[in-house]
């Protein structure tokens, strides 16, 4: 047992001195002294045009739907069951009602 504990303490001894060397901050220390301006080069030439990107793609598909008409309202039973009102508004709304999207009970409001 103590053999373990010896060579245990050892090698978290020679693993506290090998992190200790290393001066600065992870981006500049280590092997290459320009460490952040790698990262700096991939957030402006990677990361900013994939969000563009996938700006434009969610952009895209909207416009897709958009263009859709909207769905014939079926009644169904159990569906939109209101057995108490809302406490905003007329009560038959919920709190974050859309009228292009959202039927009420009776079907859409236009």
């Amino acid at each position: 047992m103590s053999l373990v504990s010896h060579i245990l303490r050892r090698s978290i001894s020679q693993s506290i001195a090998r992190n200790a060397q290393v001066g600065g901050p992870s981006a500049v220390a280590g092997h290459e002294a320009g460490g952040y301006k790698v990262w700096k080069k991939l957030s402006f030439f990677v990361a900013m045009p994939a969000v563009g990107l996938c700006m434009l793609n969610a952009y895209l598909k909207h416009q897709e739907e958009h263009g859709h008409p909207q769905p014939e309202f079926v009644k169904y039973e159990h569906l939109r069951i209101r057995n108490k009102r809302f406490p905003w508004g007329e009560g038959n709304k919920s709190l974050f009602h859309n009228p292009h999207a959202n039927a009420l009970p009776d079907g859409y409001e236009h």
